[in-house]
């Protein structure tokens, strides 16, 4: 159970330059990876072509064994389910519920399990006091979990989070690890594209960058933040403890101010 990604190559229409070039990468079930890099590196437009809402130009997306050039975004939507960063762009119902139920009821799932979904993604995404107010009313940081709970209900295995942490405050940012728990708990796997360095060396084991069209590294995170010519090529800085760690010369590839204090 993976997703497959096959010497990947993607132009956007009508452009002269590849914004991907021969990208090859696998994430398997149960992962937490997270993809880093500068604006521009290519990190949506990889995980957009994963979740088939862009074609390959050339090359492969398998997800479970299926070639999803076979297949349609909606489909696909069933395997892989992507939080954009903008929750505005997925929002189109006037009320949370059928903002969460839509796409159950479009599969004509029995009202049981839609009862089912719904009750369980309000509480794992802390929004159920918003239940009743239109979701454009909802403060920004809260409706992002909105979608996130769209997401959830579907119950796809790979779940893509798009700068989950932008605009969030510890309230946001502790539900998130709430969700995550959740989708861990439950085997899916998480990716998660972010420029917060914090919350990637927090919260992900594997961590994957990108510059210059292309995949340059792709590790456990405690070798990738310890790769100053990696990072600085990706033009990304470690979390601030790591940058403390290595200017006083402390060992052991330290990624938080807990494990700063100790070796201090």
């Amino acid at each position: 159970m993976a997703i497959e990604v096959k010497d990947l190559t993607f132009a956007y229409p009508k452009s002269n330059n590849n914004a991907l070039e021969h990208i090859s990468v696998i994430i398997e079930k149960g992962e937490k990876v997270a993809i880093i890099g500068q604006n521009g590196a290519g990190k949506s437009t990889m995980v957009k072509t994963i979740d088939n809402i862009y074609k390959p130009t050339t090359g492969q997306i398998i997800i479970d064994g299926k070639d999803t050039a076979k297949m349609t975004t909606a489909q696909t939507a069933k395997m892989v389910g992507y939080v954009f960063q903008n929750p505005n762009d997925q929002i189109f119902n006037d009320n949370v519920v059928k903002e969460i139920e839509y796409v159950l009821r479009y599969w004509k799932l029995p009202e049981e399990e839609i009862i089912k979904r719904r009750e369980e993604v309000l509480d794992i995404t802390g929004i159920r006091p918003y239940i009743d107010i239109h979701p454009f009313d909802i403060p920004l940081p809260i409706r992002k979990f909105l979608t996130v709970a769209v997401v959830l209900a579907v119950d796809p295995d790979y779940v893509i989070l798009d700068e989950p942490t932008a605009g969030q405050d510890n309230w946001g940012r502790n539900q998130l690890k709430i969700v995550m728990d959740y989708l861990q708990a439950k085997g899916k796997a998480i990716i998660t594209i972010s420029h917060d360095m914090e919350f990637v060396a927090e919260n992900f084991d594997r961590v994957i960058v990108m510059a210059h069209k292309n995949i340059i590294a792709d590790d456990d995170r405690r070798k990738i933040f310890y790769q100053q010519d990696i990072l600085k090529d990706a033009k990304v800085k470690p979390p601030v403890s790591a940058q403390i760690a290595q200017a006083l010369g402390l060992s052991g590839n330290i990624l938080n101010m807990d494990e700063l204090v100790r070796a201090l």
